[in-house]
């Protein structure tokens, strides 16, 4: 919602316009903090409750969320600085914008990424393989599987 109401205020290109979408990532850059802190406390009960794989999906979904979290923070910090730099530095306005909207998308693609093993811990029906693969390892292979080079 963030980056729409950004691309609307770049559009009219009126900085009152903005704040809307800036707020927006700012607050939901920051609501990153208590979903990651919830998330760590129920750890230990969600793993007690899942199944072996469903611990595997459960140790994949935090790893990506400890390894990630940081980027919901940057784009708050971005949506800040974008919201108060230009009272003093008009020029970087759009920049600063530009910049916030780009974070937003990019933190959409994070939170898919994190949600996907997240989902799989409990939901046994959307589990294509029993548990994530290996580091390095792709999807298992088929036995009917051809090279991509049809030989």
């Amino acid at each position: 919602m963030g980056v729409v109401a950004l691309v609307v205020g770049l559009a009219v290109r009126q900085r009152a316009a903005l704040l809307p979408g800036l707020v927006i990532l700012l607050v939901a850059g920051f609501s990153a903090w208590p979903v990651y802190e919830t998330g760590s406390a129920a750890y230990k009960s969600i793993r007690k409750i899942s199944d072996d794989s469903g611990s595997d999906w459960l140790d994949e979904h935090m790893d990506r969320a400890d390894n990630t979290v940081w980027v919901f923070y940057t784009m708050a910090g971005l949506a800040g600085l974008a919201m108060t730099v230009p009272r003093r530095w008009p020029t970087a306005t759009v920049p600063l914008a530009v910049a916030s909207a780009m974070a937003g998308v990019v933190c959409t693609g994070v939170a898919g990424y994190i949600a996907r093993p997240g989902g799989l811990v409990r939901h046994t029906e959307f589990r294509s393989s029993a548990s994530p693969a290996e580091p390095g390892e792709g999807p298992p292979a088929s036995p009917d599987a051809k090279p991509l080079n049809g030989r």
